[in-house]
């Protein structure tokens, strides 16, 4: 964190309109527009759009530091040492409704308004406060809390541990990436089909969209478009994630198949994200499309298609049976309907599996020398561990799993 020190004193007017100096800041300064994660010098965990919500009013809570988008915030310049905090994630800025200690920090869409403005105080050893231009109260952990999803709120400036934040910049983190072919595209799928790249990835809304360009570089400058709306459905109208097309030659001939997650208009999402699939009208990757099956009735995401000889199974990751986040395998007797029961195919059991969190997920096929494998995810997307593991099939049933 930079620092910089200003000598002299700043005029500014009070509201009778008297010219009152007052001594200059020593505030950290930042850089308007740059990504910022804020950590909390009392409980060490981040400010976070508490479960990556995107709507008006959603909770600003802590978490402990994983530098996802939700964690991530740009300072916009409201001039004369004010900003908002933008979320990298969502887009809305921090919001406190009112002035009473305690209110819930949230985030809203931009007004530019002094209960979303906060000007930088210093306190010992580099942290920094953020004071909010309408109440003039600090933001905090509330009740110096060190949980996980700990409100953030506001109190009276105390100075305290549990108002101090370190601002770490990420404009110049070795660790850091911003994908050059779409900015704030989680879960991509990309297919090459006909002379053309075609992308869709994870909305958070109610629409699918998918881009379509004859390089991969226009994909950036590619314009989004609806391929299908989920409004209105009854388990499957918002939350659109992770996202799959296959091209596959079913009993309506060759068709695409578009595998997607989605559940509820609700705030905890999760519990209600669930498996869908798509059919296309021809060949074209962009469609028309119609709905055509839910698939399953429980927690789900990160559907995807292995094909062994001339069988179809869809892979998936599950939870709540108690081994943690895992994948299975199940039988499909055409590219939307399931047979039989599923099979576990792997489960977060070894070490390298559990850091931060007890993850396996995103199962992908992988064809090559004859071999079908199964590349999938491991450990908490959340936190700085997250790596990749392979499966090998050593016989010719997908379904017999050792794993």
């Amino acid at each position: 964190m930079r620092k910089i020190l200003l000598t002299g004193v700043v005029t500014i007017l009070a509201a009778v309109g008297t010219a009152i100096a007052v001594p200059a800041a020593e505030a950290a300064t930042v850089q308007p527009n740059v990504p910022y994660v804020l950590v909390n010098r009392n409980s060490g965990k981040a400010l976070d759009v508490y479960n990556l919500a995107t709507t008006d009013g959603a909770a600003i809570n802590q978490y402990a530091r994983n530098d996802g988008a939700w964690q991530q915030w740009r300072f916009l310049d409201s001039g004369g040492g004010w900003y908002r905090l933008q979320s990298v994630h969502s887009g809305k800025v921090l919001d406190l409704p009112s002035s009473t200690d305690g209110i819930q920090l949230v985030q809203n869409a931009d007004r530019n308004d002094a209960r979303q403005q906060f000007r930088l105080a210093d306190s010992a050893g580099g942290y920094a406060r953020l004071i909010n231009r309408s109440s003039g109260k600090a933001v905090e952990v509330w009740e110096h809390s060190t949980a996980d999803g700990a409100k953030v709120s506001q109190y009276q400036d105390l100075d305290g541990a549990n108002q101090q934040w370190q601002l770490i910049s990420l404009a110049a983190s070795a660790g850091s990436f911003t994908n050059p072919i779409k900015r704030n595209g989680p879960d991509p799928w990309l297919q090459y089909h006909n002379g053309f790249y075609y992308l869709a990835t994870t909305t958070w809304n109610s629409t699918i969209t998918m881009r379509r360009s004859a390089t991969l570089a226009g994909l950036a400058t590619a314009p989004d478009q609806v391929i299908f709306n989920l409004a209105g459905r009854a388990n499957g109208c918002c939350n659109m994630w992770a996202p799959e097309f296959h091209l596959i030659n079913g009993p309506n001939g060759n068709r695409w198949y578009f595998y997607y997650t989605a559940g509820q208009n609700v705030s905890d999402y999760n519990p209600t994200q669930r498996l869908h699939v798509l059919e296309s009208a021809g060949t074209d990757p962009m469609g028309p499309y119609t709905f055509k099956a839910d698939l399953g009735s429980d927690w789900s995401l990160d559907a995807s298609v292995l094909k062994v000889g001339s069988s179809l199974y869809l892979m998936a990751t599950y939870g709540g049976d108690g081994a943690g986040q895992s994948n299975f395998i199940q039988r499909l007797s055409n590219p939307w309907t399931l047979t039989g029961s599923r099979v576990r195919l792997s489960s977060p059991t070894l070490s390298w599996e559990r850091q931060t969190g007890a993850v396996n997920e995103g199962p992908e096929p992988l064809y090559h020398n004859g071999k079908v494998m199964v590349v999938y995810s491991a450990s908490a997307c959340w936190g700085p561990d997250y790596k990749l593991g392979l499966l090998t099939l050593t016989g010719t049933d997908p379904m017999k799993s050792t794993r």
